[in-house]
């Protein structure tokens, strides 16, 4: 999906050494396979003549979901699965019953699709209604997004000034205007991404220049890969009592919404 082409805001452009982010762009070079996304699809044989036609959806959703938590690895199988949250930036309501942990790149174009498209029926309906919170989780593919880093970088310096959403939308909004640029241009980029949300512009460039959270974010890959993430964007729904259920790549609102209510009524 195309990337937003709103005008940048007015701010002084900064000047960035190449070599002063040499630090964080050599330093963490991860090699992965590009992703295949793809949705299962599963059966039930209930005889529907039993029972009335909302018991059966009930049912049928019960079973998938049940399906959906088995299909995760895990070393004690009668036990719900967990997955981190770390502590990660969270959009929504840190007590909402459920959560969608994504382990998501910046730079990913299906990432995007899923922020421009998915995302906001999931606000609609259950993250602003405090049924569900997302946890944010950084999972840049290096070897094939090389600005990905950095702009993970940005998205951790704006929250640690409470604004991870704000730079969060822009990133992924104006991703056109950044994914193919080299580092001196992608840093001004930022800065600038930075003045328009109004941050403290010498606390964040000093940050991401610095690199300050690249130990953070070098976390969020451990645990992407132990959870067995390969590809961006990633999903685990659900909390640490019922275990998650995985969703790979930009799944439509539908493969959410069919989780999430399931979930909500177990």
């Amino acid at each position: 999906m195309s990337a937003d082409d709103s005008e940048q805001p007015n701010s002084e452009k900064i000047s960035v050494k190449k070599s002063t982010f040499n630090g964080l762009v050599i330093g963490l070079i991860i090699i992965v396979g590009v992703a295949a996304f793809f949705a299962g699809s599963y059966t039930s044989n209930l005889n529907s003549n039993q029972i009335s036609e909302k018991d059966l959806e009930d049912a049928l959703a019960k079973l998938e979901l049940k399906i959906l938590q088995n299909r995760l690895p895990t070393e004690q199988p009668k036990q719900a699965v967990k997955i981190s949250m770390d502590d990660d930036p969270i959009i929504g309501n840190a007590d909402a019953p459920i959560t969608i942990i994504e382990f998501s790149d910046f730079q990913c174009p299906f990432c995007a699709r899923f922020h421009m498209q998915t995302l906001p029926l999931l606000l609609e309906e259950y993250i602003e209604e405090g049924k569900v919170k997302l946890v944010f989780r950084d999972f840049p593919i290096q070897s094939i997004h090389p600005n990905a880093l950095p702009a993970s970088v940005a998205a951790e310096c704006a929250n640690e000034q409470g604004k991870f959403r704000e730079m969060h939308d822009i990133l992924f909004e104006n991703q056109n205007e950044w994914n193919k640029k080299d580092t001196t241009q992608v840093m001004t980029l930022f800065s600038q991404y930075a003045a328009g949300i109004q941050l403290e512009q010498e606390r964040f460039d000093s940050c991401l220049i610095g690199a300050k959270y690249i130990e953070e974010i070098r976390n969020d890959l451990e645990d992407g890969r132990d959870y067995g993430v390969s590809g961006t964007p990633g999903f685990f729904v659900g909390n640490d009592e019922i275990g998650y259920v995985e969703l790979k790549g930009a799944q439509p609102f539908d493969s959410f919404k069919k989780i999430i209510d399931a979930q909500l009524d177990a």
